[in-house]
């Protein structure tokens, strides 16, 4: 039974001086037309209201033209490894990034390991790669 109280409606009429006055204080509050543009509930628009719908059909349709005319210039993917803009790489892209440091590292490492089995300036005169007087250890 308490539902019932709750949920109803108040339906008593009102004066016409309190509609007036409940109008004018809600015409007080109401936004600018401005505010209402920038929360795109207007369209910011100088078209005639019965315009404004062709308008912005128009510009939907010259913003997908250009958007179709992007995508055909857009170069493959190929291309795009060639000119080293994408990673030639098959990993998912959250891996990629640890890919490229395992990369660096096991370049570095190689790296290291040809320099400590390098040949020592001695057996590159032996070889006669180098000239007795270019032995950089004298």
């Amino acid at each position: 039974m308490s539902d019932e109280n709750t949920s109803r409606v108040d339906e008593s009429p009102i004066s016409p001086v309190q509609r007036r006055d409940s109008l004018e204080k809600h015409l007080q509050h109401r936004p600018d037309p401005q505010d209402l543009k920038d929360k795109h509930i207007l369209l910011d628009t100088n078209a005639a209201p019965a315009l404004q719908s062709a308008a912005f059909e128009l510009e939907r349709q010259r913003a997908t033209d250009n958007l179709k005319k992007g995508l055909e210039k857009r170069p493959e993917r190929d291309e795009l490894i060639e000119r080293n803009i994408l990673p030639d790489s098959t990993a998912a892209p959250a891996l990629q990034s640890q890919q490229k440091d395992l990369q660096k590292h096991m370049r570095a490492d190689s790296l290291n390991e040809k320099i400590a089995n390098r040949p020592k300036p001695d057996e590159l005169v032996k070889e006669g790669i180098l000239e007795p007087d270019e032995d950089p250890t004298k």
